[in-house]
């Protein structure tokens, strides 16, 4: 799925369209290679540098998938950390926007101390069918974007949603992911039996 990366935004939207089509039973084989693709695309055309799949687990939020642009904050997958202190659990709270072109912006009685410079900041709720939240789908850049539009909070929930599938079926097959050890510090030999994780690549 390469390719994607030449798409400019209405070709990615319409194949995360299709792709949401073709895997509405969540059993089409290409969900296990293009959700990850999309997503390191999406990063891509949005011009944000870290885009990662969260998992809340007992108030703790673990990063299940990472993908990254040289430089950027080092996030690994199989880290944890208190979800309370997270914007993630602020915005399925609805305490902060889905979409902020600048969280300098946010009051910061609203905001969790942050260890490393984030402009613009998109987070939406990974949604199972059952109506549970299972984590969030984000992405950040160190600088701000008040270019940024619905339309890219739009594309970030679309992603959601397949993120959503992948996840059910991995779930389905009896696929668990690793628990966490609850510490912001990559797990020990940490493998994600869900997701296969990418190096990091040219922004």
């Amino acid at each position: 799925m390469e390719f994607l990366e030449d798409f400019n935004d209405d070709e990615l939207s319409v194949t995360i369209s299709d792709l949401l089509v073709a895997t509405a039973d969540s059993s089409d084989p290409l969900l296990d290679d293009s959700v990850s693709e999309l997503l390191h695309t999406m990063r891509l055309r949005m011009q944000m540098d870290v885009v990662f799949v969260s998992e809340f687990i007992d108030g703790q939020r673990m990063f299940r998938y990472v993908d990254a642009a040289p430089g950027a904050p080092e996030i690994l997958p199989g880290e944890s950390n208190p979800a309370e202190e997270s914007v993630c659990q602020r915005i399925v709270e609805g305490r902060v926007p889905e979409l902020v072109r600048d969280l300098a912006k946010v009051p910061s009685k609203d905001l969790p101390e942050i260890p490393f410079q984030i402009g613009a900041h998109l987070s939406t709720p990974i949604v199972l069918t059952d109506k549970r939240v299972y984590g969030t789908l984000c992405c950040f850049s160190a600088a701000a974007r008040p270019e940024l539009v619905q339309a890219h909070l739009d594309k970030l929930r679309m992603c959601a949603t397949l993120v959503a599938r992948k996840v059910e079926k991995c779930q389905s097959l009896g696929i668990q992911e690793p628990a966490s050890d609850w510490k912001l510090q990559p797990k020990a030999e940490y493998a994600s039996p869900v997701w296969q994780q990418a190096p990091r690549r040219a922004r």
